[in-house]
């Protein structure tokens, strides 16, 4: 209704956005002042009236051309060079793109210096226009001028945070002992009282751990930097050869700084300053975060990363929040397959893939895997699912050695495309040489077949889909020397893919 009314009263599209924005900011504000909740529309489009009328009676501002050259943001430092006037040309044509409020806001805040509350109706407002016109300039600088998206994301807006700790969490192998499968960091924001949960695999997370815990070993030497907290690094571990190496070259680590290199894509930037000049380090987080963590020295989480994925904690319970979420484990039977024809539901099949095992966690819930009428049933639940997921189960190899095994499946799949994939492996132990044995698939069967699968990641012929129940098979040798068969039905993208009639038999 509201940006219907700003329609008609003749704003442009873009305008009408920044009217109807302005409008709910002081229905908000002045919400205590309507006496009658019934007429709460009819208030609401009246005050859409009004915000419209003191747009509309806001002298003209000058155009960018017309500024002082002193006001211009990329001559600040004295005269421009050529690839100043080059940015600035880019800019300008961003800006002139703008829907008239976000242009007028623009102007305003960065080339005449005003403050935010005497831009718009409030400073609320003025900063949702502000928002709004980076978001744009943004896009169109990504669009017509990619060569500069280096020197804007220099700019990126960080939030710095605490190390508030790093927990580990265990997995049990096939064999039942426990290994730390991986290692839940919390990062908080303290002045907004919330932090988020980095889940690390053991070989990132574990560094973290070791620093944060003090381990016994000798501290570094005063000139290396501390823990927080006071606690000793350990002096053999690699994060400790690596602090120790940097201070012999003459080299400190000022600070490390989180953001994403692609989507969901998670990376450090560690500041370094050498005798050759200031550098930037690209690592993984956990490795840069127990380094950090190690000398003492700032931690920031770029501001888009950090509102995405934080959420309110509390002194008391700072891992609270993100241990009710936890990633996928591995589990199932140790010996035998169990459970194949889905009469329990899915107890004694593993579900995992990329999407349950996303470090930041906020991709976990982009599939579903149920069991339904004896199947087994794996779904896209958002348009454009992150990685894959799997239904499978594990077990060791010793009661199939120099067998042959056949798994047969019935499939049925609706919308995928080509990215479902059924798969049987096995894998086998290592020799000497440390290389893994496969042996190649046999011929084709007469129905619809995958060939093995093999560990190194052979990719295999794919389900291209059919809504129809259509049986596959499977066949693979089990050398002497296997340690583990694993089987699992794989879904990578959108779509729906389900799974019944699973059967596995053996031959001599």
């Amino acid at each position: 209704m509201a940006l219907a009314r700003a329609a008609r009263l003749g704003a442009r599209p873009g305008d009408a956005d920044d009217i109807v924005q302005e409008a709910f900011l002081q229905a908000f504000t002045a919400l205590d002042r309507l006496r009658d909740p019934d007429r709460f529309g009819a208030w609401l489009g009246g005050i859409v009236v009004n915000v419209h009328r003191a747009a509309a009676r806001r002298p003209p501002v000058l155009l960018l051309g017309d500024w002082p050259e002193d006001l211009h943001p990329v001559s600040a430092q004295g005269v421009p060079s050529a690839e100043d006037l080059d940015r600035a040309e880019a800019v300008r044509a961003a800006v002139a793109g703008l829907p008239a409020g976000q242009r007028r806001a623009v102007e305003l805040y960065y080339y005449a210096g005003l403050p935010a509350a005497q831009i718009a109706a409030s400073p609320g407002a003025a900063k949702v226009s502000l928002h709004k016109a980076r978001r744009r300039l943004r896009e169109h600088i990504t669009a017509h001028r990619p060569d500069l998206i280096p020197v804007l994301s220099r700019r990126t807006p960080m939030t710095t945070v605490r190390i508030v700790g790093a927990q580990p969490h265990p997995d049990t192998r096939l064999d039942g002992t426990t290994v730390i499968g991986y290692v839940l960091a919390v990062l908080a924001d303290d002045s907004g009282q919330r932090a988020m949960g980095l889940w690390l695999r053991s070989r990132q997370g574990l560094p973290l751990w070791r620093v944060l815990n003090g381990r016994a070993g000798a501290a570094p030497p005063p000139s290396q930097g501390g823990l927080a907290g006071g606690l000793p690094v350990r002096e053999f571990t690699p994060e400790g050869l690596a602090i120790r190496l940097l201070g012999a070259a003459g080299g400190a680590v000022t600070g490390v700084d989180i953001d994403e290199l692609g989507p969901d894509v998670l990376a450090a930037q560690i500041a370094v300053t050498s005798p050759a000049g200031p550098r930037q380090v690209t690592g993984d987080p956990g490795s840069a975060l127990a380094l950090a963590a190690g000398l003492g020295v700032p931690v920031r989480v770029a501001d888009a990363l950090m509102d995405r994925l934080a959420v309110p904690v509390t002194d008391d319970d700072p891992f609270g929040p993100f241990e009710r979420r936890t990633p996928a484990r591995p589990g199932g039977p140790v010996f035998e397959p169990v459970n194949l024809d889905f009469a329990s539901g899915l107890h004694g099949w593993i579900i995992g893939g990329d999407s349950r095992c996303e470090v930041t966690g906020s991709h976990w819930d982009d599939y579903t895997v149920t069991a339904d009428d004896g199947a087994a049933i794996l779904s896209a639940a958002v348009p454009q699912p992150y990685g894959s997921v799997f239904a499978g189960q594990v077990f060791l190899a010793s009661g199939y050695l120099g067998t042959t095994l056949t798994l047969r499946a019935e499939v049925r799949a609706q919308d995928v495309a080509g990215r479902a994939v059924l798969s049987l492996r096995i894998v086998c132990k290592a020799d000497e040489h440390g290389e893994h044995h496969q042996d190649s698939p046999p011929a084709p069967s007469p129905i619809p077949r995958l060939v093995l699968q093999r560990v190194r990641g052979l990719p295999g012929p794919t389900i291209t889909g059919s809504q129809n129940w259509t049986a596959y098979e499977v066949t693979a040798p089990v050398p002497a020397h296997a340690h583990q068969v694993e089987f699992d039905l794989t879904l990578t993208g959108p779509g729906q893919v389900a799974l019944r009639n699973v059967a596995l038999t053996r031959t001599s």
